[in-house]
């Protein structure tokens, strides 16, 4: 994936890096008074646009000592202004020199500071207790207030980072708030986009106060390893594929999948219609023999192979196939452990492979080191696509590990692609020069969360890698395509309306329906 966009609205960075940012934008030059107004003024800004006046007349602003606290007293400097209610919580009582001086100037301007039962009937609240950097467990009144307050069914918006968020790591220190917004300030947060933190963050989004791009490069240097993916920049540059004007099939790519038993006939399916989705030229299935006749009722225009069975109904074996006329193999959707000897066989061989659910299984029975050895072997792209049960049966001594630093460590041992499936699905790319990738996705839906869902993404997978996508590129641009697809289906049918056959059927809709600009 190449870095078109600004460094600054897709690196993520830790608390420790962003400190360092901000102390060279005051060394250069940059008042913390006005970098502190600048921020509050954009929140402002953005705050109006989703809570406008008339209909969320009155707001409650939690205060806490430092900066955040600072930002939140602007906020509500600038909401009275616009000829709000403003009611400021303070539950900490001291404060940094900046951030008392606007809670003097809030106080002169009439805006009173009330305790916490009078905020009970805000329409909104905006939370400024704790910024980035929390270390230490929320205990006491800021608890109270915390725990009081997310059980209210208030409208939360978060400065920065939920208070209570551990900011690199998105653990619950203790309590935290359940936000409904948060105005991630900057650079994106680590900590905002893990799976742990995704219930307290609500819709996320990031506020930019113009740091400079040399200032992120000397902190993080041009080979950052960790990266949000962009969902709107992904679908508008990358789909559809383009093609020649005189391209014909055997140009557009051909796929093998190699799917489907007697007990998981509807896995090979999905898979197909997601790899048919993607416009590829050629589409082959091979899957048992007993279900050739409802792949072909239902896909028409693939080759299908039927397979010789085991007596449990799994591919026995493969007929004699010349694996290199294939561009990409995709394999393991609905396979069964049964077909151990034919996920073997698709492992040795020399085409870009994507590897899903029980091709997984079967790999991680084979045990640790000849995972690693089999995979650091293959001459060609290897996709794997495992959910966090499958990935800790593939690296079970990771199954303690924070999922990034997981991820991270299980790609420095087999040197191929990881796509780890979840609400927050991380994609690591192998080690380029002395970095290893990750490009987190942080737009999905519980629609997803459904039986069939991984096969339609790993037929995705699949056609896009056959049609000469690099393997990078195919890995994020079909997670992006499946979960703006199942975002989109769900805003029109509730998250109930999302089964997988309905998100294949939906895959090209999505682009003729959907604004994407």
């Amino acid at each position: 994936m190449t870095l078109d966009a600004p460094i600054s609205s897709q690196a993520i960075a830790t608390a420790k890096q962003m400190q360092a940012i901000e102390n060279l934008m005051f060394q250069a030059g940059m008042p913390v008074a006005a970098l502190m107004e600048k921020v509050a003024l954009r929140i402002t800004q953005r705050l109006t646009d989703i809570y406008p006046l008339l209909t969320y007349h009155h707001i409650g602003i939690l205060v806490g000592s430092g900066h955040n606290g600072g930002d939140a007293l602007v906020v509500a400097r600038e909401l009275h202004h616009q000829g709000r209610q403003v009611k400021i919580y303070a539950p900490l009582a001291t404060a940094k020199p900046l951030t008392r001086v606007h809670g003097c100037y809030a106080k002169s301007l009439g805006i009173p500071y009330v305790n916490l039962e009078s905020l009970q009937d805000c329409d909104l609240i905006v939370d400024g207790i704790f910024g980035f950097g929390l270390e230490r467990e929320v205990t006491g009144d800021v608890a109270i207030a915390i725990n009081t307050i997310n059980n209210w069914q208030i409208p939360i918006l978060s400065i920065d980072v939920p208070s209570g968020l551990h900011s690199d790591r998105g653990e619950v220190m203790g309590t935290a708030i359940l936000a409904t917004n948060t105005f991630c300030l900057g650079l994106w947060k680590r900590g905002l986009l893990t799976e742990v933190a995704t219930p307290y963050v609500g819709t996320l989004e990031r506020i930019s106060f113009d740091i400079p791009e040399k200032l992120i490069l000397q902190v993080m240097g041009d080979r950052h390893p960790l990266w949000r993916i962009d969902p709107q920049r992904t679908i508008r540059d990358r789909l559809p594929i383009s093609r020649n004007a005189i391209a014909h099939k055997y140009e557009v790519g051909h796929l093998l999948l190699v799917a489907g038993s007697q007990k998981y006939g509807g896995a090979a399916l999905l898979a197909a219609m997601g790899a048919k989705a993607t416009g590829v030229g050629m589409l082959s299935i091979a899957v048992p023999n007993s279900l050739k006749p409802l792949i072909l009722a239902h896909i028409p225009d693939a080759l299908v192979i039927g397979c010789p069975e085991t007596e449990s109904g799994a591919i026995a074996e493969l007929p004699d196939l010349d694996l290199h006329k294939y561009q990409a193999i995709a394999c393991g959707c609905g396979l069964s452990l049964d077909a151990f000897p034919i996920v073997e066989q698709i492992l040795s061989s020399d085409r870009p492979l994507v590897l899903d659910a029980d091709g997984l299984n079967t790999l991680a029975a084979m045990g640790k080191s000849q995972v690693i050895e089999k995979l650091q072997n293959r001459p060609k792209a290897t996709i794997l696509t495992p959910h966090w049960g499958e990935f800790c049966r593939l690296f079970p001594d990771l199954r303690e590990f924070e999922r990034i630093e997981a991820l991270q460590t299980a790609i420095n041992l087999t040197k191929s692609i990881i796509l780890l499936k979840g609400a927050r699905t991380a994609i690591a790319f192998p080690k380029s020069g002395s970095v290893t990738q990750v490009w987190i996705n942080p737009e999905s839906t519980p629609a997803l969360a459904r039986g069939g869902s991984g096969d339609v993404l790993a037929g995705i997978i699949g056609g896009l890698l056959a049609q000469g996508m690099t393997a990078n590129d195919a890995a994020i641009v079909a997670t992006v395509w499946h979960s703006q697809t199942a975002i989109w289906l769900a805003s029109q049918r509730s998250v109930m309306g999302v089964d997988p056959f309905t998100l294949a059927q939906n895959l090209l809709p999505f682009f003729q329906l959907q604004p994407l600009a």
